[in-house]
């Protein structure tokens, strides 16, 4: 079998430094194929490249496989695409090793024709790494050549889901700057919104592991590496089908005793079932509410309501367990009269936090893209490498961003434009606070009020 050195190129820190999950897996996936991996996460290493040349010296590997988390950082403000960063490390790469040079993760498999040209690798894969980076490196082990660029044929199916390889010195450096590790108990996402990528990557269906398994695999992780607090990083942990309370009731049966959170769809979740998720360790919980309003939620397919996700908020409030909502301002159906519908809604959202965004992130082959080009907010041929935002034709950006630096004002649990957020975590950090953050910003009243 061969070398092969896996790399996170990932250096974003907002909102927080997130774990490598994919690298984890494809390299737990590699070892049982015989191969013998090392993982290299940039980040980790403070960003220094000469930590990397040093390990592409000692290790000599043939396969140098590159993971590429996000194309850019979704807000409109600020937009940073990422794409040239990767293109320059490759290209640096390759003047110190002669290895293979393979192009994967999220980002690559929206746009992989494109990013595997712009980026210059050997090879890319589309889709579930733990078996298309095994496969590719096996033919080439072979000679037989494949084709530049894999894709997944069929998914995986739930027992298939690989099992991350944690490292020791990385769960420590992100416990240590964020306070978790990330995990998955399942892949897919059977929801509709307009802008999401999630069901091009994962699938429009869900494929559940096996709650025994997910616990285990977590009690590994605390005892072997110490890993203290995790992040459920399933497009959307309350599944209609109930698994995510099937793995709850696992953790709590084998009282595992860990601080976990997780993004959470507000809708069909009562109080009983916060309050159950609280006992096995959860602690706070990111809200896909999207949209302010019934108007504009109906416009991005969420297939909820506001009032729904008014209630769940108060699900939350009850059980006093942190939460935040994350909306964005200005996509399709957007005019001045759902702005400030939005942010009266918003405004009755008790004891929570709320990050707001303008414009809506295009990508290939959603449903955006194709109300884009229909409302003539994009060319059909627009490339969509660099960033390119939805803004409503129906709306002034200037007034609507006035309208929500006014409503939010003087509250600091009310965040725009989005880098204030990062603005408040560098500070916080500085005080040594660590993990989510805006949990902290969350003043829970000695017993939770009731009523609407």
């Amino acid at each position: 079998m061969t070398r092969v050195l896996l790399l996170s190129a990932n250096l974003t820190t907002a909102p927080f430094p997130v774990y490598p999950l994919g690298m984890a897996v494809v390299a737990e996936a590699l070892v049982r194929s015989g191969h013998e991996v090392e993982q290299f996460d940039l980040l980790a290493e403070g960003g220094e490249e000469e930590h990397l040349w040093e390990r592409l010296r000692a290790f000599e590997p043939r396969f140098v496989a590159l993971s590429l988390r996000n194309l850019d950082n979704c807000d409109s403000l600020t937009a940073t695409p990422y794409p040239d960063f990767a293109k320059g490390l490759v290209a640096r790469i390759r003047t110190r090793s002669a290895a293979t040079i393979i192009l994967g993760g999220p980002a690559f498999s929206i746009l992989p024709e494109e990013l595997l040209a712009f980026i210059g690798g050997d090879y890319g894969v589309v889709g579930e790494g733990e078996r298309l980076v095994c496969e590719l490196i096996e033919a080439l082990e072979e000679g037989i050549p494949p084709a530049p660029i894999l894709r997944n044929k069929t998914l995986l199916k739930g027992e298939e889901l690989g099992t991350p390889r944690f490292e020791s010195r990385l769960v420590a450096f992100y416990q240590e700057r964020s306070g978790m590790v990330n995990f998955q108990t399942k892949r897919g996402c059977a929801h509709g919104c307009i802008y999401c990528s999630y069901p091009t990557l994962e699938g429009k269906r869900y494929r559940f592991r096996d709650p025994r398994l997910v616990v285990e695999e977590l009690k590994q992780a605390q005892q072997d590496h110490g890993a203290e607090a995790f992040f459920f990083t399933d497009a959307v942990f309350n599944d209609d089908q109930g698994h995510y309370l099937a793995v709850v009731e696992e953790l709590l049966r084998q009282d595992v005793g860990l601080r976990w959170c997780c993004y959470i769809r507000p809708q069909g979740l009562g109080r009983r079932e916060v309050a159950l998720m609280k006992r096995s360790g959860l602690f706070a919980a990111e809200l896909g509410t999207d949209a302010a309003c019934d108007r504009t939620l109906r416009s991005l397919g969420k297939g909820f309501t506001f009032q729904e996700a008014w209630e769940v908020n108060e699900a939350f409030v009850a059980e006093r367990v942190p939460c935040a909502h994350f909306v964005m301002f200005g996509g399709p159906d957007e005019t001045l009269a759902t702005v400030k519908e939005g942010l009266a809604n918003l405004d009755t959202l008790r004891h929570t936090v709320v990050f707001a965004y303008t414009g809506l992130r295009i990508l290939p082959d959603t449903p955006l893209h194709v109300r884009a080009v229909r409302d003539g907010v994009l060319a059909a041929d627009a490339p969509l490498r660099d960033p390119v935002f939805y803004h409503s034709p129906q709306v002034d950006r200037a007034e609507m961003e006035s309208l929500i630096l006014a409503s939010f004002k003087g509250r600091r649990d009310r965040v725009f434009p989005p880098e204030r957020g990062e603005q408040m975590r560098v500070i916080m950090e500085r005080f040594g606070r660590r993990g989510l953050l805006w949990d902290s910003l969350i003043a829970f009243p000695k017993e939770a009020e009731g009523g609407h």
